[in-house]
């Protein structure tokens, strides 16, 4: 992806490769549907794949038309992590700079994800271990289906369950012990454990988990997107806050927000007994 200045807001096709080779990208209505396209494969992750991820992630700072992102697998599964052949066989014979740059890197694809002004909801279904698991884990929200099998499998390939930030984020979601225990065995999580967890915030039928996923950010879409923004970056940034540090920095994010147009079109519209309309200004 090329450099591109800070202060410039770009349309989607203006920032994000629409030809890839695994990962396909389309913008409807304002929502960024991001999809892992090697369905016969359980959708793995590539070098490549990783970085236009990272890439496509980045560059949302800059979209102007999308709002919010809905992150899927193509097919019946989420993803089966990073592909054996393509990544893991590479990685045993690598050396340690090579090693490093390629753990760096995808930690940046999850830091990406988190920078991204827009709300991320991931739609799991079926298979979501590893890598996969990790981008579900990444993203702000999470549909599952009865069917979703998530595992965070590192541990099963000899290697630590701090990847990509799994012992920083995991616990936030579903707790020390749980996410100690997933780590540690790399066992899977079942669907109703993950909604009864937290992890999911919401089990859909397989054959509507998309569509009740579109539903919730078409929502998101058409509510005060600035302000959306706003909590998403204060959720994140508030994790290494006293609660007295917390509590100002919202004091500072709301007075912000309560500058914007749609603050304003709120309270006419609550005075004409009317339904506000957003527009994200």
């Amino acid at each position: 992806m090329s450099e591109v200045d800070p202060t410039i807001r770009l349309t989607s096709r203006e920032f994000a490769r629409y030809e890839t080779r695994h990962v396909r990208w389309e913008v409807e209505d304002r929502v960024g549907i991001v999809t892992l396209d090697r369905p016969e494969r359980k959708n793995p992750l590539t070098f490549e794949s990783y970085a236009e991820l990272r890439d496509l992630f980045r560059g949302l700072v800059y979209a102007s038309d999308v709002d919010a992102v809905i992150l899927r697998g193509n097919g019946d599964d989420f993803c089966s992590g990073g592909d054996v052949h393509e990544i893991i066989g590479p990685l045993v014979r690598g050396e340690t700079t090579e090693l490093l740059a390629f753990t760096r890197m995808t930690g940046d694809l999850v830091r990406a994800i988190r920078d991204c002004p827009q709300p991320v909801l991931a739609a799991v279904d079926g298979v979501c271990v590893g890598a996969g698991a990790i981008l579900a884990m990444a993203s702000d929200l999470r549909f599952g289906t009865d069917a979703a099998k998530v595992a965070f499998l590192f541990v099963r390939v000899g290697l630590a369950g701090c990847d990509m930030g799994a012992c920083s984020i995991l616990p936030r979601i579903i707790g020390q012990g749980r996410a100690a225990e997933l780590l540690f065995s790399g066992r899977t999580m079942t669907a109703e454990e993950g909604e009864r967890w937290g992890f999911f915030n919401r089990l859909c039928p397989r054959d509507s988990l998309f569509e009740e996923a579109r539903d919730l950010v078409t929502k998101l879409v058409r509510g005060p997107t600035f302000a959306h923004g706003m909590t998403k970056k204060q959720l994140d940034h508030e994790w290494n806050m006293t609660p007295a540090q917390a509590i100002e920095a919202e004091a500072q994010a709301q007075a912000i927000c309560m500058q914007t147009r749609d603050f304003e079109r709120a309270y006419h519209a609550f005075v004409a007994k009317q339904k506000p309309t957003f527009e994200g200004n």
